[in-house]
């Protein structure tokens, strides 16, 4: 099975102006049917505008996204009830011999649940999700996992 994701990628400027300074790294992603986004370099020695998203951010929420998806198909699957997940990742820029890359992204999302709920099994799932997770499976960097599960005040 093949999917494909059409996206576009647009930007408008100049890099030869040299009387301007450096050039402009905004640019407008899109694609069919969705809001387009706003990118750039991020801000500091990347010279870009840290209004905007820059590609260690999408790469960090791409990750973040594919594995709650892939973390409440399987906890519905195996009849958890999951009530909230707010994730607060970071990914880490690094360079490696003279090679700059990300080289880790730190998931650590505060799960919540329902009364009751097997807290071992909630990690266990979300462990495991990280086997499914089609974004992390084509990554190169290390992906830290840090869960915490939280149980919900009964009647919420």
């Amino acid at each position: 099975m093949t999917n494909v994701y059409p996206l576009s990628l647009r930007w408008e400027g100049t890099t030869t102006d040299y009387t301007a300074g450096e050039h402009s790294r905004a640019a407008v992603a899109s694609a069919p049917g969705k809001p387009d986004i706003a990118v750039s370099a991020a801000g500091g020695p990347y010279g870009g505008d840290d209004t905007r998203w820059n590609p260690e951010d999408m790469l960090g929420a791409s990750l973040a996204t594919c594995h709650m998806l892939t973390f409440l198909a399987l906890a519905r699957k195996v009849h958890l009830d999951v009530r909230g997940y707010v994730d607060d990742v970071q990914v880490v820029l690094g360079t490696e011999g003279k090679v700059t890359r990300v080289t880790e992204i730190r998931l650590a999302p505060t799960i919540r649940v329902a009364p009751g709920t097997d807290a071992a099994k909630v990690r266990e799932m979300f462990e495991k999700a990280h086997k499914y997770c089609f974004i992390g499976l084509s990554l190169t960097s290390t992906v830290r996992m840090e869960p915490r599960i939280e149980q919900v005040a009964a009647g919420t």
